[in-house]
């Protein structure tokens, strides 16, 4: 009597198919944690901004002003790139970089003041609780679930 070693083919039917239920739980249930952790670089982002629209101020006496959005020809990136003061990018939006997913800017006429927003994935997130909601002078709405950051 001959023995065959090894599986037949509804057995790795069955094992295929297990593998592939146990994958698919495991993938949706990893989505919540992208989207708070491309939250929590929005957030880090805003911050890195924050420091270098500071070293502007300090080499200019002024925020940028007179600029068109976030990225492209008279964006805020051109201007803080621009001005020698050791910038050499200015982060964008993780989840679609440049494809006009950006933060916003938004100044005051006399540059003294500035707002930084950031559209975060999860309108319940924290973060919220702590950032500037008021509709502020300097242009942006910042209702949640746009993280907004005033200077």
């Amino acid at each position: 009597m001959q023995k065959n070693k090894g599986f037949t083919l509804i057995e790795l039917l069955i094992v295929i198919s297990i593998i592939g239920l146990l994958s698919s739980v495991v993938l949706v249930g990893l989505g919540s944690f992208r989207s708070r952790g491309r939250d929590a670089r929005r957030v880090t982002d805003i911050r890195a901004v924050q420091n270098m629209l500071e070293l502007y101020f300090t080499s200019q006496n002024t925020y940028p002003t007179g600029v068109s959005g976030w990225t492209g020809a008279g964006s805020l990136t051109e201007a803080l790139t621009g001005a020698s003061i050791g910038v050499s990018s200015v982060p964008n939006d993780p989840l679609i970089p440049g494809a006009g997913v950006d933060y916003q800017y938004g100044v005051a006429a006399n540059g003294l003041n500035y707002t930084l927003g950031a559209t975060l994935e999860d309108g319940a997130n924290p973060v919220l609780n702590n950032d500037v909601d008021a509709n502020p002078s300097n242009g942006l709405n910042c209702t949640d679930p746009l993280y907004c950051v005033e200077f």
